[in-house]
């Protein structure tokens, strides 16, 4: 079946490096990416992301290597690959939280929040709901803090409105998840440019505790 273990072993290597490149955690480092392939985020706000496109290149590189190196079972080996990169650095991100992780660490989100806006004059209603859980046997507070979602053209503020209104503090039971519901009503004298209204999926996020800071 191996017709080069140390191709086999060169690929794993590769998909080692190509993991390390945009492992997602301590922060979520798909946050404004715009073009991605697998883990790698090609273009992001900033333009094309170059250490995306260089682990793009070297996962493809790992796969043709690995496939070179096998006498058979190759469409299978590829399936397993794909599959397992796709799933282990959840995987690996799990098992540490639920292990050794404290504060901040600990905190995982689905990444399902969703905030909706609506003008009033010089004023706004702003109202988010969002889940967060604690994996560690100990309660953590954290502040949240807003960041905005990507546009293309035009330099708007919205979910980022809601950290006026703030700064909201949590916290969260130790080995719990948490239901968070924020409405504000947001006062935008001063803020040039903003949305008058809409509604955002899939927000990202900003965590603090004590001195640990991440992205979500």
């Amino acid at each position: 079946m191996i017709k080069s273990k140390s191709g086999v072993f060169g690929s794993l290597i590769i998909f080692a490096i190509c993991m390390s490149l945009f492992f997602p955690f301590p922060n979520d480092v798909m946050t404004g990416a715009q073009i991605t392939f697998m883990s790698f985020a090609i273009e992001d706000e900033n333009g094309y992301n170059l250490l995306g496109i260089i682990g793009s290149l070297l996962f493809v590189l790992a796969i043709i290597l690995l496939l070179n190196s096998l006498e058979k079972y190759q469409f299978r080996a590829l399936i397993a690959v794909v599959i397992i990169y796709m799933f282990l650095p959840n995987l690996l991100i799990t098992a540490y939280q639920e292990t050794l992780a404290s504060g901040a660490a600990a905190i995982s989100y689905d990444g399902n929040g969703q905030c909706g806006f609506e003008t009033m004059d010089d004023t706004m209603d702003g109202e988010c709901n969002l889940v967060l859980q604690n994996h560690s046997n100990e309660a953590v507070t954290v502040e949240l803090e807003f960041i905005d979602s990507f546009f293309s053209e035009e330099d708007v503020r919205m979910e980022s409105l809601m950290n006026l209104a703030g700064p909201y503090t949590v916290t969260l039971a130790a080995n719990s998840k948490k239901h968070i519901h924020l409405k504000e009503l947001i006062d935008l004298s001063g803020v040039p440019a903003h949305i008058d209204s809409g509604t955002s999926f899939g927000i990202n996020l900003k965590i603090k505790a004590g001195n640990k800071t991440r992205i979500l």
